[in-house]
């Protein structure tokens, strides 16, 4: 059976989507507050639903610490905060998904069968490194080495960087690296992107990932 952990302090809210989720087959740890949480095993869960505002912090801190631990469990906000600027931090932090209150339940059960599928097809589709010359993508770490040294990387700039490096050379779209980056096509926006080219850029070398005009980026090798 598929555990999971929702972290929710609204009584009602917490209720009504453990019994749901139980509904559905899952095995569900209910959590009040940030210190309930903590105690958990958070390994043992498939996947994670958080609230971002809780009685003693933020659920974006525990998510931090979430990703400290594990960086492969599905987590998926829940929050009253709409702002764009919102939703980047939160995923930036490491959310796979985001999702405003009030929603239906069938909306974030799509959601996790989402999550749920891509966690899955990672695990069997992942590389465990990537060496493109002085560039090491250790998978299995979620490491980045160049010339011997390890970079830091935040979770979207390594997953944006592993995407353009398991296909060198070949051009992908600002939409594509969005959709297949973020989770959404389109979300938040192209800019982004070029962002992210340009904090990759500043951390390894100019040269590595190179615009394609008209289309959007890619990594260049010759091999």
């Amino acid at each position: 059976m598929i555990e999971c952990m929702i972290v929710e302090d609204d009584k009602t809210l917490g209720d009504s989507l453990k019994k749901y989720l139980e509904g559905e087959g899952y095995k569900v740890s209910w959590c009040e507050s940030l210190a309930v949480a903590k105690n958990e095993d958070v390994k043992k869960f498939e996947f994670i639903i958080l609230d971002w505002m809780l009685p003693d912090g933020q659920g974006i801190d525990f998510l931090r610490e979430v990703r400290g631990k594990d960086q492969n469990i599905p987590v998926i906000m829940l929050t009253a905060r709409t702002e764009v600027v919102d939703k980047v931090l939160g995923l930036e932090s490491g959310a796979n998904d985001y999702i405003t209150k009030p929603f239906e339940p069938r909306e974030l059960m799509a959601r996790i069968r989402v999550q749920l599928r891509n966690k899955s097809s990672s695990t069997e589709e992942s590389h465990e490194k990537i060496t493109l010359g002085e560039l090491v993508i250790d998978d299995t770490q979620r490491k980045i080495y160049f010339e011997g040294v390890e970079k830091e990387f935040t979770k979207m700039e390594y997953e944006f960087l592993k995407l353009l490096a398991e296909s060198p050379n070949r051009a992908f779209s600002r939409e594509e690296i969005l959709n297949k980056v973020w989770g959404y096509e389109n979300y938040p926006s192209t800019r982004t992107v070029d962002t992210h080219v340009l904090q990759i850029r500043q951390k390894l070398y100019d040269e590595l990932i190179e615009t394609v005009r008209g289309v959007g980026y890619r990594l260049k090798w010759d091999s």
